[in-house]
């Protein structure tokens, strides 16, 4: 039955992304670009050098991560939203700690420093969320996604206040010292250390889930409720311990950005990047390490979308389209799926039935 699922899992969503994909091509004559010229370009000129290689690298190491954020609190049946949110959380601590710590500490010292920090405020973002849902019974979804706003106007306050850059005329913050970046991994690329801390990531949250009692815990407790507290389990426990976590992961996001590519924290950038993470843990099944195909699939998509549009006249919003149709025919997958699922489940009880 595993292997069946597994199966189907894999077939509908290879299926899913050649249609999604198929049909963003067939709207590209409605923009006045050929689509075979386009596929050409996407797949050709993006692989054409190192240097645009190591962007899809570098789109996809904050993907990962905000899409773990969302995989890891729907394995407990809760939908965290505001990974942007807790994204920028991480971002500003980051930010805080490397500018106050830069210059006086060895770099790596304050690269771990920095990295606690974003963590440690994304997961408090993560829990408040949480314990709001456990104490209140609060609908996680509408808080964790208004607390994106909250987070947003809070990082644009800060960046026209204590975290501004020396001459105060722009909202950003001063250059972090080049001791606190992240090193680069591939010579004549920026790819920084942060797509390693990523695909770590993703192989800690699958051990978490699936090899520790804590992972046990919030996957039963996303399984069945009632069963998970006639058990012992405590449900309220593990949707804080969730989104504690999830929050954590997306923090850490933060620093990948900050430390690793950005190198300054600035007002309105990477916007989109936590309604991408919950596209492509939708994409992966919330599955941790389902997490890295999918998230490089949408940095090759927005690397291959940015040089389609520098190489022709279509514009920027073709990389949404691509992402948008993806995501509808994978969502029109899990339909189809679990169709086949409850058939397949029919089909063995009445065969049992006939055996009895």
């Amino acid at each position: 039955m595993k292997n069946n699922k597994t199966k189907d899992f894999i077939i509908w969503t290879i299926l899913a992304i050649v249609l999604g994909l198929f049909c963003s091509f067939v709207f590209l004559p409605m923009l006045d670009v050929n689509p075979i010229t386009a596929v050409s370009i996407m797949f050709k000129d993006t692989f054409s050098d190192t240097f645009t290689i190591g962007n899809i690298f570098i789109k996809t190491a904050p993907l990962i991560l905000t899409g773990l954020a969302f995989a890891f609190t729907y394995k407990a049946n809760l939908y965290n939203i505001g990974a942007q949110g807790q994204f920028y959380t991480g971002c500003i601590c980051a930010s805080a700690a490397s500018l106050a710590l830069g210059g006086k500490l060895p770099g790596v010292l304050v690269i771990l420093i920095a990295m606690i920090c974003s963590m440690l405020g994304g997961a408090m973002v993560g829990f408040i969320i949480g314990f709001l849902k456990a104490r209140f019974n609060a609908n996680e979804f509408l808080i964790s996604m208004m607390s994106t706003y909250v987070i947003t106007f809070m990082m644009q306050l800060l960046l026209r206040t204590v975290l501004q850059e020396s001459k105060h005329e722009y909202l950003k913050t001063d250059y972090l010292d080049s001791s606190t970046w992240l090193p680069k991994i591939i010579p004549g690329t920026s790819v920084s250390f942060g797509i390693v801390i990523a695909v770590i990531a993703a192989v800690g949250c699958w051990f978490l889930l699936y090899k520790t009692s804590i992972g046990y815990r919030i996957r039963v407790t996303g399984m069945n409720q009632e069963a998970a507290r006639m058990s012992g389990i405590n449900p309220k426990n593990q949707y804080m311990i969730a989104f504690a976590i999830s929050g954590a992961i997306a923090g850490l996001a933060g620093l990948v950005e900050v430390n690793g590519m950005q190198h300054m924290l600035l007002t309105g950038f990477d916007t989109d990047i936590g309604s991408y993470g919950i596209g492509i843990a939708i994409l992966a099944n919330a599955h941790p390490l389902g997490v890295i195909p999918a998230a490089l699939l949408f940095g090759f998509l927005q690397v291959g979308g940015t040089v389609l549009g520098h190489a022709s006249d279509a514009p920027a919003s073709v990389i949404d389209l691509m992402q948008g149709f993806v995501m509808l025919f994978v969502l029109m997958s899990f339909f189809f799926r679990r169709k086949i699922e409850l058939r397949r489940l029919k089909q063995q009880k009445i065969a049992g039935e006939e055996a009895v």
